[in-house]
């Protein structure tokens, strides 16, 4: 999907994701004492602004101007400091974050075809400051035949030795497939997700 698409998609009336941040961010970021984030794919919001909320200084990046209105809306209905989001209309295709920058980069549900990925995460990992955090999580090519829901184009899922090989210079803390529970009109489901976590060390 293009940004256009995007827009169209977050035209709708309330928020097509939850506003709480999603599970495995809340679950492995919420010991991480806070410092400058960025936030690549930010959507509308959901993670910038629980980051943001814990003392985070977030730059959120996404090319839905939409998408990053409704963050702005979500992080204002918070009581977030606005000095403490910048909001960033951007083709992570071309945006170059800053080098050496941030404490964390986070990257979830980017779903993008391998060249795009690759270098979206070398550009993530160029950017963190010694001791940064990277995380990323996303549909995994498993879900396909063993999940629910998510993109059914094998091009743009993940698996944990993909991301493990695009994150040149960071030594990696964690690289599995997860589970996560989705509820479905049927009843609940399953969906499977790459979830990789690693630290450029200091």
């Amino acid at each position: 999907m293009d940004s256009q698409q995007w827009d169209e998609r977050y035209s709708a009336t309330g928020f097509v994701w939850a506003t709480g941040p999603n599970q495995f961010v809340a679950a492995e970021l919420a010991g991480l004492p806070p410092g400058r984030a960025i936030d690549l794919a930010a959507g509308e919001g959901r993670n910038t602004v629980w980051l943001a909320e814990r003392g985070w200084r977030v730059t959120a990046v996404d090319f839905s101007r939409v998408g990053l209105d409704k963050g702005r809306t979500l992080s204002a209905a918070r009581g977030v400091a606005e000095e403490r989001v910048d909001w960033i209309v951007a083709d992570l295709c071309d945006y170059q974050p800053e080098p050496g920058a941030y404490d964390l980069a986070l990257i979830a549900y980017l779903q993008v075809g391998p060249k795009v990925r690759a270098t979206v995460l070398a550009r993530a990992a160029g950017a963190l400051a010694p001791g940064g955090t990277a995380f990323i999580v996303a549909h995994d090519l498993t879900n396909l035949s063993e999940g629910t829901g998510g993109p059914q184009d094998p091009e743009v899922l993940y698996t944990p030795e993909a991301v493990r090989a695009e994150l040149p210079g960071l030594r990696i803390l964690r690289a599995e497939r997860v589970r996560r529970a989705v509820a479905r009109e049927d009843g609940p489901a399953v969906a499977i997700d790459t979830l990789v976590r690693a630290v450029r060390e200091t």
